[in-house]
């Protein structure tokens, strides 16, 4: 099989026009499949990115779903109740936290920021992800005694303290049209996690919230920690089907998780990707037509050759053999021309686009076996065809 294969790499050279016509095929194909598979690749990652690692464990659920409520639906106030209910009811949580909304204007000498503050639990902050670039977090005094403390995104940071040193400095809070002084304790990193904002939000100790804006401990959103973010996925129908039951109608509450809006999106480009990678590879096809065309001329070109080979006493075997490693050959060198014109178009495009692109080595291994099959599957008529010439009809 070596000295077949160094043959045909003769051949190949003898009519390169030919070879080369019969390469482009394969060639293109299979680095459009590795092109588009990486680029699904990277979209998901991409995806990952934009929402970070954090969050993945949680779901959250939020008064006024998108379906109308029946007239004879019950309301859903979290209050404590509630959280022990859910408790109860819904497997593998490992935690339940409240929050609330509240229009903030905050203010530091002659520069104010109007932002949307959110009033969180102990340790709300450190489980979901969000580090401090300086600074503490709340603590469980803060939350009982209700103290006028405050954690600012860098952004919220940079805009009212443009000389640094946030922590420790007083500003004037307006909310309800009321004012409140308020001592920041903590700057938050730049960072992706999830549904939290660390470059404009800023938080307040829930417990404030309920001492002084609004003394019914009812809250606007929850978020539920799972056990695992694998849970996520289940925890959100045994939600919605708790929560239809309880309230008898559906669409009441809103329950999202992170996870599953990855998974969501993540699985579109996938199926993007596979669509798009199978109209690629119907260019392999189109390529093993195109090789199958030029094998069925190259017998027809060799048929003295082989009547001679038979009659010095060659085995059908050999002469098939010979013609299925000269047309597995072009597609192994087109498969390798292909892998590098597509590895070296995907670093182009990380290049251009400035960002890592995701090479997906399982698409490169299968596209460059594809193609060998492709060669010898479309190789195999025209080599039986040489395999059974009669030598004294190949001869005249």
């Amino acid at each position: 099989m070596i000295e077949d294969f160094i043959d045909a790499l003769r051949n190949f050279a003898r009519s390169k026009t030919r070879t080369i016509l019969s390469l482009l095929g394969v060639i293109i194909g299979v680095a459009s499949v590795i092109v588009i598979t990486g680029m699904g690749s990277s979209s998901t990652r991409q995806i990952e990115d934009t929402f970070g690692s954090a969050g993945l464990d949680i779901v959250s659920v939020s008064a006024g779903g998108f379906m109308r409520r029946n007239r004879d639906a019950i309301s859903v106030k979290f209050n404590e109740s509630f959280r022990q209910e859910v408790f109860d009811n819904i497997e593998h949580i490992k935690k339940v936290w409240y929050k609330n909304s509240i229009s903030f204007t905050v203010s530091y000498g002659d520069t104010s920021v109007t932002s949307s503050a959110t009033a969180i639990e102990p340790f709300y902050l450190e489980m979901y992800g969000l580090s401090l670039d300086y600074g503490e977090y709340f603590t469980v005094t803060d939350q009982y005694s209700g103290s006028q403390k405050m954690i600012i995104g860098s952004e919220v940071a940079s805009t009212l303290f443009p000389n640094g040193d946030a922590v420790g400095k007083t500003v004037l809070v307006t909310a309800e049209k009321v004012p409140f002084a308020f001592k920041i304790i903590g700057v938050l990193k730049e960072q992706t996690s999830g549904w939290e904002n660390s470059t404009t939000g800023i938080y307040i100790p829930r417990g404030f919230y309920i001492k002084k804006i609004n003394p019914e401990p009812v809250a606007d959103t929850i978020m539920i920690q799972a056990e695992e973010s694998s849970f996520c996925t289940p925890m959100i129908d045994e939600l919605t089907e708790y929560m239809n039951q309880r309230t008898g109608t559906e669409g009441a509450v809103r329950i999202q998780s992170m996870q599953t809006m990855i998974d969501q999106m993540s699985s579109i480009t996938n199926i993007m990707s596979l669509m798009l990678s199978g109209i690629a590879a119907i260019s392999l096809l189109v390529g093993g037509i195109g090789i199958m065309n030029i094998m069925i001329v190259t017998v027809t070109e060799r048929r003295q050759e082989i009547g001679i080979r038979k009659a010095l006493g060659a085995p059908p075997l050999a002469i098939c053999r010979q013609f299925l490693v000269e047309s597995g050959g072009i597609t192994l060198v087109g498969g390798t021309l292909g892998v590098v014109l597509g590895l070296g178009i995907s670093f182009a495009l990380q290049y251009i686009k400035s960002q890592p692109f995701a090479i997906n080595v399982r698409s490169c291994i299968f596209a460059f076996v594809f193609s060998v099959c492709v060669g010898i599957i479309f190789g195999l008529s025209p080599a039986i065809k040489a395999s059974r010439l009669d030598p004294v009809d190949a001869l005249s």
